[in-house]
This record gives structure tokens, sequence and C-alpha cells, in this order.
């Protein structure tokens, strides 16, 4: 079987970019010359290795071997590449990182003090829903992942990264925001908005409420805490959000002092379980493990 490695890392972006154009777009080529590369990738297995449904690429059986394939032969390789500019004294390359939304009010922060360290290296952030980090985790398309709510069913090293705490909010107006120990029970009549099932925020939300036999009257589930601080501040109803998701100005909303409250939740991070993490990573972890201790400390 005689296929290139830029032939591999063509496919590959074909794999991650669902697109044929877009996948000649990474690799700078035009898009006539991938489509006779990706056929002779295709030629040289001996399967189909995609399909085309409503100009969107989805990938055969073969295909999606292939592409594992492909991503543990590129993470490799540039594995080697940073261990050779390593011993260069050099400090380029590439990190690669996926977060869950709610991770995107800190993890910036900390990738901004690390590029500021090592300005040379090129960093690539995914910002996603749970589902979708999960998805680009069980198919190692990362070197780090940080989430709330890991998966159960995979192998992980795993990270505690630093608390996330839950907690109620309300509009900054409404009459319990400057009542004092406020039991569950007494939020029965209010209305909750929640983020969408499959996030880490419900499910935590979900398993607290669960084992204080308390059932709220939810109206809205939203994807976003943008979406679902508007919807609290315009007097839509209460909510359950991470503390980290307030960030340091949100005079339109309260956070309410009702028992049992914060939930005691927590960020992780996390890779599978057997990889070995490129340089770049290596230092970056060291780094984000760091500066949340130097945070924890000064809080």
């Amino acid at each position: 079987m005689n296929i290139t490695f830029r032939q591999l890392r063509l496919f590959l972006a074909l794999a991650e970019t669902g697109s044929v154009s877009a996948a000649a777009k990474v690799m700078h080529v035009t898009q006539p010359t991938a489509s006779m590369q990706l056929r002779e990738v295709a030629q040289a297995v001996g399967l189909p290795l995609y399909e085309v449904i409503s100009r969107r690429v989805h990938l055969t059986e073969a295909g999606h071997a292939l592409a594992r394939t492909a991503r543990a032969i590129a993470g490799e390789w540039d594995a080697f590449e940073q261990r050779i500019a390593g011993a260069k004294g050099l400090t380029s390359g590439r990190l690669k990182v996926a977060v869950v939304s709610t991770a995107k009010y800190f993890v910036p922060r900390l990738l901004g003090s690390f590029c500021k360290l090592h300005p040379h290296i090129d960093i690539s952030l995914e910002v996603l829903n749970r589902d979708h980090v999960i998805g680009r985790l069980r198919a190692n398309q990362d070197d780090l992942y940080v989430m709330s709510m890991p998966p159960a069913d995979l192998p992980l090293e795993d990270q505690i990264l630093m608390p996330n705490p839950l907690v109620v909010i309300a509009p900054a107006g409404h009459p319990l925001a400057a009542k004092k120990r406020i039991r569950l029970e007494q939020l029965q009549s209010e209305r909750f908005i929640l983020r969408e099932k499959g996030s880490g925020t419900r499910m935590a939300t979900d398993a607290h409420l669960r084992e204080e036999g308390f059932a709220p009257r939810t109206v809205l589930e939203l994807g976003s805490n943008e979406a679902i601080k508007e919807s609290v501040e315009g007097q839509l109803g209460l909510s359950i959000v991470s503390l980290h998701a307030l960030g340091p100005h949100h005079e339109g909303l309260a956070v309410l002092n009702v028992v049992g409250f914060p939930i005691r939740s927590q960020w992780h991070l996390v890779w599978p379980k057997g990889k070995q993490l490129s340089p770049i990573a290596e230092v970056f972890r060291g780094h984000l493990m760091g500066e949340v201790e130097g945070w924890m400390g000064r809080g």
C-alpha cells in the first residue's frame, strides 16, 4: 500500500473538517489537487473511504480506521519533531486543547500566560459542548482536555485542576436575594432555567437535586451560559450555574444563599490513558497546575 505521509495528513484534515475544500485549505493545496490525492488514497486502500451526502463528507468504516491510524502517525511525528526541537534548544511546536464551554471563562487566561512564556508555540483551542469534547477525546484529536464530568467509560489520565462550585442565581432585585440560608423547598414555586441535558453542569445539578429530593419546575433548557444569564436577568426564572460563568461583573444577577449550595464540583484535566504527551503538552500541563495553585493560594 503506497500512501505518502502528506496524503495521510490530507485525509486526516478531511476527517476533521468534513469537507474536501476545507481540507485543501488546511493543507495549502487547490481543491482539484486535494480531490485527486484523496482518490489515490482510496485506490491504494482498495475500499471507499468516504461518501458525500448533502455536500458533507461522511467516513466509511475503512475511512474511520484510516483516520485513527493517520492521527496516531501524525501525533507520533509531531512529538518527534518537538523532541528534536527541544534537543536543539528550540521552543516551537503546536499544542491542541479542547475544553467544555464553561471552561472558556478561565482557560484562555491560562493559555495567555503560557503564550507569553512560549511565544513561538502555535495553540489551537476548541471550545465545545461536553458531547463534542468527549467525541474529540475518544478520537484522540487533541493533546489535553478540560471538563467537569469526565466520561466514566473511558480509561483516562485524570488530574483535578481546581474547584468548580455551582451556585443558584436570581435577578439582582429578587425578593430572596437578601435572605440567608434559603431552603430548597422555598424555591418550589420558582421557575428554573437549566443547561441542556448532557452538559457537565446539568449532570452535577440533577444528581444533587435528586439527593435533596427536589424537582425544579423547569421552563427553559438552554445551551449556553450567556443565554441563561440573560434569561435570569430578564426575570424568566432562577438558574444553577458554575461560579466561573459569572465572571467578576454580574451586577444584574444575585447569588442566592441556599442551604446545600454551592454544589461541590471540580474541573478535570484529562487525556487518554497510555497516551504519551508531547513535550509541549507536558510543559503546558505543568504550567496549568502551577498557575491554578497560585490562584488558589491567592484566593
